[in-house]
């Protein structure tokens, strides 16, 4: 019985963790000490972006980009990690029990992603802005992939309490018998 609610539910978890690795995470303005805008966005996977003196010098717009792969390895890990369990609890139909508890198990992850995402790595992402760049002002804007954990999340949520419906369904016909 793959054609469940529940399978729907886990296949759009698992499709809104991908969308993850294409959207911005966050998305950050501010102004540099001669009123040079700043921005920069926050992605799973880092685009590298050049920092150089002649940019603020020439007020040309300054990106504050990611360096390198350190910064965000915890939420890769966290979100491939969440889409796996999610896509191998999909095919745990058979066995009820184990498939909620994976479930668990992978929205517990997400949950912990979303905690990394807000405290974390968008404050750290800000106060390297306001340290390195001297930017005032910084305002934060939160982008899909923010957004695409939560659906994740809730989907995952859901898709646990439809197995639990479907368990207690197969119990209470099993007292019939």
């Amino acid at each position: 019985m793959i054609q469940r609610k529940q399978t729907i539910f886990l296949f759009l978890a698992v499709c809104a963790l991908a969308m993850c690795f294409i959207f911005p995470i966050a998305s950050f303005e501010g102004k540099a000490p001669l009123g040079v805008p700043v921005t920069g966005e926050l992605n799973m996977i880092p685009k590298d972006v050049p920092e150089t003196m002649s940019q603020i010098l020439n007020c040309e717009p300054v990106e504050i980009g990611q360096r390198g792969f350190v910064k965000t390895w915890p939420l890769v890990a966290l979100t491939i990690v969440s889409a796996l369990i999610a896509l191998v609890s999909i095919f745990l139909y058979k066995n009820r029990v184990l498939q909620m508890r994976v479930v668990a198990v992978g929205f517990l992850l997400g949950v912990v992603d979303l905690f990394l995402i807000f405290i974390w790595a968008v404050d750290a992402f800000v106060d390297q802005a306001t340290r390195a760049m001297s930017c005032t002002d910084v305002h934060v804007t939160y982008g899909v992939s923010t957004w695409a954990i939560i659906a994740a999340v809730v989907l995952m949520f859901l898709a646990q309490r439809y197995i639990k419906k479907d368990e207690e369904k197969v119990r209470a016909a099993d007292r019939l018998r």
